[in-house]
């Protein structure tokens, strides 16, 4: 069935890919996002405990989820109407390499280091089940974000792989940079970034290696609120505020996201791949 020409104007422009369109998307992302949290914190800011968001399921849902619902709502209206959901989702056409595996270990590690250690008991069972609901939310938009549209985007864009690995893990630590509009020290937001732009290539690295964006989504859907749960705070990337010994053990990784960053500024050789034509990921009927 052909398109409106409206329709097809739409699809055309953003199907061209290119730098400055990946950055288009990411800013009305971002200004939506914190208009959302904006609204939420006018309207029902007096049912967020700003001392402890992880206090009442519904401080949670409120300061952590409405904000990232609205963001994945967007998202997803913005992918039917390019009908890139079997786009971003098929398997990916560019294979990663055996090395490549080292960083979705990197980020499972963690996980189940921090899933075993957790004092579940300090937390009601609805403020558990709401964090990993939020950190679903979470992964959902920040990987269809950083490495759905802004690298195929990037692959449109004729940009070498080095080059998507790098730019898309550095849109995606910037995005944590509007961390400092919260009140958060400099000092807190500058760590945030690098340790973030580190995790962002761990996240381009697991796409590489497992083919699909489903396993980056899913990785980082369970970090993020182990990792809030584990420290008690968002954005919080030092050792943790337990004792727990699981949990004290999966603090080093995030000085491991840092290298895996900074090691990822001299990957050109061993992430590039032949140009093929196929790096950009394909709908399974195409």
């Amino acid at each position: 069935m052909v398109g409106t020409p409206v329709t097809s104007r739409w699809r055309g422009f953003w199907e061209r890919g290119g730098l400055w369109r990946a950055l288009l998307v990411t800013v009305v992302y971002l200004a939506l996002y914190l208009l959302a949290g904006l609204l939420v914190g006018t309207w029902f800011g007096d049912l967020v405990d700003t001392d402890d968001i992880f206090a009442t399921p519904l401080s949670v849902f409120l300061g952590l989820a409405a904000p990232l619902l609205v963001g994945a709502v967007v998202l997803t209206v913005f992918l039917v109407s390019l009908r890139w959901f079997p786009v971003l989702f098929a398997r990916q056409a560019l294979p990663g390499r055996g090395w490549m595996w080292v960083a979705p270990a990197l980020v499972l590690v963690p996980i189940v280091l921090r899933a075993l250690g957790i004092d579940y008991a300090t937390y009601a069972p609805g403020v558990v089940a709401t964090a990993l609901a939020a950190g679903l939310l979470v992964g959902f938009v920040e990987e269809v974000l950083c490495r759905g549209i802004v690298v195929t985007m990037l692959r449109r864009g004729g940009w070498s792989e080095w080059a998507v690995m790098v730019v898309s893990s550095l849109v995606f630590a910037l995005l944590h940079s509007a961390n400092i509009l919260s009140g958060m020290p400099l000092g807190t937001v500058a760590l945030t970034v690098v340790y973030t732009f580190g995790f962002g290539t761990a996240m381009y690295l697991t796409l590489r290696v497992t083919r699909n964006l489903v396993w980056p989504i899913l990785l980082h859907g369970l970090f993020d609120p182990l990792l809030f749960l584990s420290t008690g705070g968002i954005d919080e990337v030092s050792g943790g505020a337990t004792t727990n010994t699981l949990v004290t053990l999966a603090g080093p990784t995030n000085l491991l996201f840092v290298a895996l960053g900074i090691v990822g500024l001299f990957l050109a050789r061993a992430v590039n791949a032949r140009r093929t034509g196929q790096d950009t990921p394909l709908p399974a009927s195409a």
